[in-house]
């Protein structure tokens, strides 16, 4: 991560020169709020390192498309803390805790037609490319959210389904980043496509390993209390693996223990962490990080680009993966 820090300071400047209306000051400090929330922008530098992977330097329409992405990240997040009753965010206050639920709505909207904004200021020679890639996505990100939504009241899903949901959530996202910087560089079509499935599936197994440390990672590296999604019933690769593992009796037991009344929190995340190691649930998903992030790197080693050029994005993706926070 440390070798992509001049990126994402050249992000935090293009982000903080946004210039933004004093008033109606309820819809545009939100903004300021969420910019000032930080995060480790990924998905913006891998624009800037799509677009140098196919030898483009210039800027002039890589940042504007860098910062559309990172617009309509942080657009999703505010309207994904409404959807998900979550009181913070990296620590903090989401938007409509801080404000309300009205003013999280309408900053997020004008988050939204920012990055669209942004997008508009690409040369004409490419700009209805860019924007049918950013199109599809965008729609794409609904989708995942509305999957992921769906799940919450349902007793079961397949590992499969899982994947699928976050592939639309999460990953294509990345995916889209380094198509529109590649895009801006240039690229043909069969390598456009190639950086986009070698996003998408770098997206995925970084959110299996997101998954993998809410529940094995060290609390204070991670940064919050281990075991939340185990707390919240949350479907994640864990338990829906085990869920594959057991039969359907088996099956109704897990439902009364993630449904019964604990006196301590910490009894329920012993009680589900002893059937993952029981049915040997880690493991299982850490082969399945791993078979998605060999299938990403597999595809970045097959680009027909200067391999002193795949240095950097390599670097970032075994960061990424191998993160313990």
């Amino acid at each position: 991560m440390e070798r992509i820090k001049p990126y994402v300071k050249e992000i935090e400047e293009a982000l903080a020169a946004i210039q933004l209306p004093a008033a109606p000051k309820k819809l545009y400090e939100p903004l300021l709020y969420m910019f000032d929330l930080g995060g480790k922008r990924i998905r913006p530098a891998l624009v800037l390192l799509g677009a140098e992977l196919f030898g483009r330097q210039d800027r002039s329409d890589v940042m504007p498309l860098a910062l559309a992405i990172e617009l309509f990240h942080n657009f999703t997040l505010i309207h994904d803390d409404i959807m998900d009753n979550a009181p913070l965010r990296r620590g903090k206050e989401t938007v409509y805790k801080k404000w309300n639920t009205n003013v999280g709505i309408l900053s997020g909207d004008v988050l939204l037609v920012k990055a669209y904004q942004m997008i508009s200021r690409c040369s004409e020679s490419i700009l209805a490319e860019v924007l049918a890639v950013f199109n599809a996505v965008a729609v794409e990100v609904c989708e995942g959210q509305q999957l992921d939504m769906d799940f919450e009241s349902l007793d079961f899903i397949s590992k499969q389904e899982y994947i699928d949901m976050i592939r639309l959530k999460t990953s294509v996202l990345l995916g889209c980043a380094l198509k529109m910087g590649a895009i801006c560089a240039g690229a043909n079509a069969t390598n456009q496509q190639a950086i986009y499935e070698y996003g998408v599936n770098l997206g995925i197994a970084f959110q299996l390993q997101d998954d993998i440390l809410d529940v094995y990672g060290d609390e204070n590296r991670v940064g919050k209390q281990i075991g939340g999604d185990i707390l919240e019933n949350k479907k994640t690769i864990l338990l829906v693996t085990l869920m594959e593992r057991l039969g359907e009796k088996d099956r109704g037991e897990l439902k009364i223990t993630l449904h019964r009344n604990y006196d301590r929190e910490q009894d329920k995340i012993q009680q589900v962490m002893a059937l993952y190691r029981e049915h040997n649930v880690l493991e299982e998903a850490t082969k399945l990080k791993e078979y998605y992030s060999n299938k990403a790197f597999k595809i970045l080693e097959s680009l027909p680009v200067d391999e002193g050029k795949k240095v950097l994005l390599n670097g970032l993706s075994h960061a990424l993966l191998n993160r313990l926070s």
